[in-house]
């Protein structure tokens, strides 16, 4: 049955100014949702309601906060297989890969309500008598994000969970592609208990967002702005909140490298470059890829690497397979793109390319009328090609040589990017050495280069990010703001630096 949508502002349903119509795109005929999309005035009215709501839930105690969280992580794990169908339906996700996504709600919900025990402010010694000095967490206020849809639940729950649980409001903008399970997370966060205009969810297009998040940073609606996408959008939002002085969390893309030494394990690099590179396929910000593979090995894992993208089950996303449809027509659209940047000088070792169908299929899959497209390996890469220089969302990975290892990082910190990157050796000196010289935010040796887990800081750097970090402590630094609070008890003026005691050494003592 196809679902009707609209937002949700203040606890009450907000009817849109246009439809968006949210298909499966393994059948691209099936509507799984009627989306209302709302226009720029109706996201600034958001923010504002958020901004009211906001005041009392910061009063709220932070451990009771917490306990709201850990609601939604019991909430989340009760409908958990509901959820991750609905995922696996709207955006072609592999039903095992939608379960995990459903599991990292939980393992977020499950680290952060100890933190509303945990938001510790320090007692920090004073330079002088009878003076105390205090630092405090105070929330932000109002927390606009905005997420892409091929991890519609998790990667939002990176950003709803701790700015709630430190006393913020949300004002959310997911995907439209990912309305429904967007909407249904929407319903469960409701479900533990938060109240109305705390947590708002808004579907609109791209332009009006942008419109509507201007409107609101200038009526100062707006104190913290959270973005998952391309670098490329990620961009004019940094440019956007620099101009009202903010510092936006912007998590973009990634052209992630995976470095394979000769004294790599093969068949662990093949497994994890099959996972890395064609898992969700290919559209994740931690997609691999380049492989980076030294020349003494390079024929041996080319070969195996070919063989098993050519086993691999590309398929129904309900059964067990590596990988089904792409997202979404835009996101199939602009991969075909990315498959005119296949040159000449380039060898495909995978088989066939483009969309799976009746006249190109995969052994016996046709495409079943869904968004299907062959994964794609390319050889024989060079550090001037645009398949080696920019990302490519969806499965195609490229592969390139090195001769040694500071080849190899130079080769993997070329494109610009720096969110996740991998090495395989049995070598530790190779390990260190791969870390110190990488400018990923996130390093793997001997795993792939997706996969993360909810307790370890979350980000890149260069063209995949601001330096702003997800997960963990370290996200508790964007949506909350230090406050420091000096305490003189004298019962005089004293002046820090000017009023200090100063003990005097004798600096001419010698043994």
């Amino acid at each position: 049955m196809t679902r009707q949508i609209v937002s949700v502002v203040g606890g009450k349903d907000a009817a849109g100014t246009d439809t968006y119509e949210s298909t499966n795109p393994a059948r691209i005929t099936e509507v799984v949702a009627r989306v209302g999309l709302a226009d720029a005035q109706a996201f600034a009215d958001a923010c504002r309601t958020a901004k009211e709501a906001q005041r009392e839930w910061a009063k709220v105690p932070a451990p009771v906060r917490g306990r709201v969280i850990a609601s939604i992580g019991r909430l989340v794990e009760a409908n958990a297989e509901a959820l991750a169908h609905l995922v696996t339906q709207e955006i072609g996700k592999p039903y095992a890969e939608a379960l995990g996504e459903v599991r990292e709600i939980v393992d977020t919900c499950d680290f952060f309500l100890g933190e509303g025990r945990r938001l510790y402010g320090q007692t920090v010694p004073s330079e002088m008598p009878d003076k105390k000095l205090f630092t405090f967490r105070n929330p932000v206020g109002v927390a606009a994000v905005i997420t892409a849809g091929n991890f519609p639940v998790a990667v939002p729950s990176w950003y709803l969970v701790p700015a709630l649980l430190c006393g913020n409001a949300v004002v959310w903008k997911p995907a439209e592609y990912a309305a429904a399970s967007a909407h249904a997370m929407y319903q469960l966060f409701a479900a533990a208990g938060l109240p109305d205009g705390v947590l708002n969810i808004v579907f609109a297009d791209g332009v009006q967002t942008f419109r509507g998040l201007e409107l609101a940073l200038e009526e100062g609606t707006v104190h913290k702005v959270g973005f998952t996408g391309s670098s490329e959008v990620g961009r004019k939002i940094g440019e956007l909140t620099g101009r009202h002085l903010q510092a936006a969390c912007l998590e973009l893309g990634g052209k992630n490298p995976m470095v394979i030494m000769p004294d790599a394990d093969l068949d662990l690099a093949v497994e994890g470059a099959l996972f890395s590179g064609f898992g969700t396929a290919g559209q994740r910000c931690t997609s691999l890829g380049t492989v980076i593979v030294h020349e003494s090995v390079h024929d041996e894992f080319v070969e195996r690497f070919a063989q098993a993208v050519q086993n691999a089950e590309i398929g129904d996303p309900e059964q067990d397979v590596l990988a089904g449809p792409l997202l979404d027509q835009k996101f199939a659209d602009r991969y075909e793109e990315y498959l005119t940047w296949i040159q000449p000088h380039h060898r495909v070792v995978s088989g066939n390319v483009g969309k799976i169908a009746n006249e190109s299929p995969r052994r016996d899959f046709t495409g079943d009328g869904g968004l299907y497209y062959h994964p794609v390996v390319v050889d024989g890469v060079k550090p001037t090609d645009q398949l080696f220089l920019e990302e490519t969302f969806g499965p195609i990975v490229g592969v390139t040589t090195f001769e040694t290892l500071d080849e190899a990082i130079e080769l993997a910190n070329l494109p610009g990017y720096g969110l996740s990157s991998s090495i395989y050796t049995t070598d530790a000196r190779h390990a260190w050495k791969f870390r110190e010289g990488i400018s990923a935010g996130m390093v793997s040796v001997n795993n792939s280069t997706s996969g993360a887990e909810a307790h370890l800081p979350f980000g890149g750097n260069g063209k995949s990010g601001n330096g702003s970090r997800q997960s963990g402590i370290w996200v508790l630094d964007q949506f909350t703001r230090w406050q420091a609070m000096n305490w003189d008890h004298s019962g005089h003026l004293q002046k820090a630096q000017m009023d200090v005691v100063d003990i005097a050494p004798d600096m001419s003592f010698r043994l």
